[in-house]
């Protein structure tokens, strides 16, 4: 995967304040908020900063903690794991691994049939439904950036 290395100038110009807020500072957006969180559609979650498609819907779960659930990543390539010790816990971040965005954080109390929740801000991500006629996802190629 071809990494994408951008400036924080250049970040500030493609995201919005709130999305540079979660994807380049790590930030969190409020529970029940986000706009993807009760998305019930087929399609894919792409990252918001690069488009790399990080989530299939089919591995989306409601996990009743206010953001959008995933038991794992579309490949396992698509995000990479970070310790995280802020804020006075032990947690594991998840980060897109084209742009090395935050996406959110990874626990190990998920559903089969991998035990993992993917506990992801749905400002970071941008929601593609899959098409009918061909069971892929609309929308288009990545960006090339």
């Amino acid at each position: 995967m071809d990494q994408l290395n951008l400036s924080e100038a250049e970040w500030r110009k493609r995201l919005t304040p709130e999305q540079y807020h979660v994807l380049r500072e790590a930030g969190t957006e409020r529970a029940f908020a986000g706009a993807l969180t009760d998305n019930k559609a087929a399609g894919v979650y792409r990252c918001a900063a690069c488009q790399t498609e990080l989530f299939d819907a089919a591995d989306k779960f409601d996990s009743g903690s206010g953001w959008p659930s995933f038991t794992q990543p579309i490949v396992p390539t698509a995000v990479t794991d970070h310790s995280d010790r802020s804020h006075g816990m032990n947690r594991t971040e998840t980060r897109c691994a084209r742009c090395d965005s935050h996406q959110g954080h990874v626990f190990p109390d998920g559903p089969p049939p991998t035990g993992l929740r993917y506990c992801i801000n749905s400002v970071a991500l941008d929601f593609r439904p899959r098409r009918q006629d061909d069971g892929k996802a609309d929308g288009g190629k990545a960006d090339a950036a």
